[in-house]
């Protein structure tokens, strides 16, 4: 079942995968002239906050969670990154160093494209400039939406929000939609919802008794997208 008209998942999900299509044939080998591919591991560190960044990132294949570390060494996990997407420049383009941390959540291929191609194209695109000003525009919206989502809604609501913004993650074009798998350990998934694990897996089995969603181990299945949504209470 597809979100429009009954969710609207642009308020809590960005993406940049339609960035690169606006490059020319040239520019876009020319970004990819000197980039290096790196398998990653679940849970494996792409970087670290207050690292210094040397170029950006482009997800071949898998999923890359970014987020940030309290002083108790918790998590908060502020975007699910995609098949497709760049991550990671951000710290590039304001020349400063990284302002969270990146993380493979399932084995991905990852290219590294040095900073120098990346400045390089932005100074030739101005297409992908733009594209790149478009897609931070609405970053600052979707995490503005996010801090009042933590800070106002409640455990239910936060993870039914989760769930459905992971359900948009997993989605495989051409594939049946009743049958995307949400693969996602309970910590990743409290840390995404801001709430605690031990509430997550509670909720979880109150949304399996209810018919919402199936689990097996770590994998979630929404089954019932309208009483997920209602769960949401996102008006």
């Amino acid at each position: 079942m597809s979100l429009s008209g009954i969710f609207p998942i642009d308020r809590w999900n960005f993406t940049t995968q339609s960035t690169l299509h606006v490059l020319s044939e040239a520019d876009h080998a020319d970004l990819l002239a000197h980039h290096s591919d790196q398998h990653y591991q679940k849970g494996d560190v792409i970087f670290r906050e207050g690292t210094v960044p040397s170029g950006i990132f482009l997800i071949k294949r898998g999923k890359v969670k970014k987020y940030k570390v309290d002083n108790i060494a918790k998590e908060q996990i502020f975007y699910v990154a995609n098949q497709g997407e760049l991550f990671g420049y951000h710290a590039v383009l304001s020349d400063e160093r990284y302002p969270d941390s990146a993380a493979a959540i399932e084995d991905s291929l990852i290219s590294f494209i040095p900073k120098e191609d990346f400045i390089s194209i932005l100074h030739r695109s101005p297409a992908f400039t733009w594209r790149l000003l478009k897609a931070l525009s609405h970053e600052f919206t979707v995490l503005t939406n996010s801090i009042s989502v933590i800070a106002q809604r409640t455990a239910s609501e936060r993870l039914a929000i989760a769930l459905i913004v992971l359900r948009e993650k997993y989605k495989v074009e051409g594939a049946d939609e009743k049958n995307i798998v949400l693969n996602i350990t309970r910590l990743d998934l409290a840390n995404m919802a801001g709430i605690a694990q031990e509430n997550v897996i509670r909720l979880l089995k109150e949304f399996k008794a209810e018919g919402i969603v199936e689990t097996d181990g770590r994998k979630i299945w929404v089954k019932d997208l309208q009483r997920l949504i209602k769960k949401s209470n996102y008006k």
